[in-house]
C-alpha cells in the first residue's frame, strides 16, 4: 500500500483479536482473507490492489468495505513467479450481500 502511495499504519496482532475485529466489521468467514483495515467508514479484506481502495474512497457508496476473500495467486502481495488467477473484489453492502467491485487477472 506504501509503495502504491497510499498511508498505512500497521498493527500485529494475535488471531483472537483479529477475528474479534472481523467479526465487529462484519466480515464474514466467505469474505475473510488474511489482512484486515479500515479507512474512513470501510473495511478493507485480504489481497485489495490500490486502484479499486481509491475508486471505493472516490465513488463513496454506501456500503460496509470491499474484499478479496482468500488469497489468490496474482493478488497484491502474492506475487509468486508468474503464476496468476482470476479474482474479484467484491463490495459488500451494508444489508450483508454482495456485488462485484472488480474483476482482475
Amino acid at each position: 500500500m506504501r509503495q502504491a502511495g497510499l498511508k498505512a499504519v500497521v498493527q500485529d496482532v494475535d488471531q483472537d483479536t483479529l477475528y474479534a475485529l472481523k467479526a465487529q466489521l462484519g466480515i464474514t468467514p466467505d469474505l475473510s482473507g488474511c489482512h484486515t483495515a479500515t479507512i474512513g467508514n470501510y473495511f478493507i479484506e485480504g489481497h485489495v490492489p490500490a486502484e479499486d481502495i481509491r475508486r471505493l474512497l472516490a465513488e463513496a457508496p454506501e456500503a460496509h468495505g470491499i474484499a478479496v476473500p482468500g488469497m489468490p495467486m496474482g493478488s497484491p502481495g502474492m506475487d509468486i513467479g508468474d503464476e496468476r488467477e482470476a479474482y474479484d473484489v467484491v463490495l459488500v453492502l451494508k444489508d450483508g450481500s454482495t456485488l462485484v467491485f472488480a474483476r482482475h487477472n
